[in-house]
This record gives structure tokens, sequence and C-alpha cells, in this order.
């Protein structure tokens, strides 16, 4: 989710992710959220079906400067998206609207000018069936959006195509005081349902070896 703003129409809105990641096993059950403090209840389902296609240089600039770029179909955010290199505990994400089919908005490769100005191509196609799920304070705010993400990744350059499944947890417009102890709780909540830190700190990176 993130906080976001929109400064103006001809520039991107901006947000902020600050979220954790987990590996998991197909049978892995959900976590009982509600035992966390502060959680008072958690939202019905909500099923996504997100489309990525992630494009960088041929030697790959962007990824080495920590930049991703991709466009997104499916989901609340469907659109064009940069997201910066982690900056303490969380990436800044840029977003544009969605556009012509594989056109880069202009905006965006302004946007990138100070890290490269070559040819941008299709780098990885990641398609993912998500669970969406809001964990809520007792007056109904957003804690946190928890996503249970089933992962088909393809590497466009080496024709190579992994699945897994993996949760993230990110923090929502009405984050607690204190997100370390929000996240250490629910650190502990996903551990006791089986899950493990994440071996990977993006699905690109994931999908790619990195």
């Amino acid at each position: 989710m993130g906080s976001g703003a929109q400064t103006s129409p001809e520039e991107p809105s901006r947000s902020v992710e600050v979220e954790l990641k987990f590996d998991v096993d197909d049978a892995t059950p959900l976590p009982d959220w509600t035992s966390m403090p502060g959680v008072a209840s958690v939202s019905p389902p909500e099923v996504r079906e997100l489309d990525a296609r992630y494009f960088d240089t041929a030697d790959l600039a962007l990824a080495r400067a920590g930049y991703a770029v991709r466009r997104r179909t499916g989901g609340p955010d469907a659109g064009w998206h940069i997201k910066g290199p982690r900056e303490g505990d969380g990436r800044t994400e840029w977003h544009w609207p969605l556009g012509d089919e594989d056109r880069v908005p202009e905006g965006l490769r302004a946007h990138l000018a100070s890290v490269t100005d070559a040819e941008l191509t299709p780098l990885a196609r990641i398609r993912n069936h998500r669970t969406a799920y809001h964990l809520r304070d007792a007056d109904g705010g957003v804690l946190a959006e928890f996503v249970d993400d089933h992962v088909v990744a393809t590497d466009e350059r080496r024709g190579v195509e992994q699945t897994w499944r993996e949760w993230e947890l990110e923090l929502g417009d009405a984050a607690p005081d204190d997100p370390a102890a929000f996240f250490a709780a629910a650190t502990d909540a996903a551990h006791a349902a089986g899950a493990r830190p994440a071996a990977s700190d993006s699905k690109l990176a994931r999908t790619l070896g990195f």
C-alpha cells in the first residue's frame, strides 16, 4: 500500500513501501494475525491476478543501480512503476498510468535520465495469483496489508521459468507508532505458521538469480 500523494497531473504518484517478506511452502497455513497486539480484525480475502513485465538496458544498468522498472496490470495500482534503491527500511516507488502497450512513458524515461538513457528492453515477466487481506485496528484503520502470493516468473533473456509462494506484509495508512515492534510481532506470527525468512528481497531479483 504505502503512503502516496499525487503532486500534479503531469507528475507520477509517489509512495514509500515498508514491508516484510517470507518464503512459504504450498501447504503452509495462514498466520493468525489477530493474535498480534493492535490487530482487531482481518478483512475478507481479495483475489488479484497480476501480470508484470520488467524492463532494463542490455547491460542491466537499472538493476546494478538498485532500480526496477515494470508495467503491471491487475490490482489497485496497475500501471508503470519505478522502484528505487532501498533506503533504510523502505523503497520509494513512482507510478504512471498504463498508457500504450509496452510504450515507456516519457516521464518515466526522464526520471531515469540520471541512471541511463539507453534503450529499455524486456527483462522478465512475473505473473502472480495474489490474495490480499487488510489487518485493521479497533477503529477500522489499515495497520498493514498482508498478501499471499503464488508466483510464476520467467527470465525473458535466459528463458528460465520458476514458481514459488511467498508472503508480504506492508505497512498501511494507519501504521502503528512503533513499526519495529509491529514487524517483530508479525515475524513471530509468520514463523509460528511455518514461514521462513525470504531468500531474496524482491521477486525480480529471485527471477534473475540475484
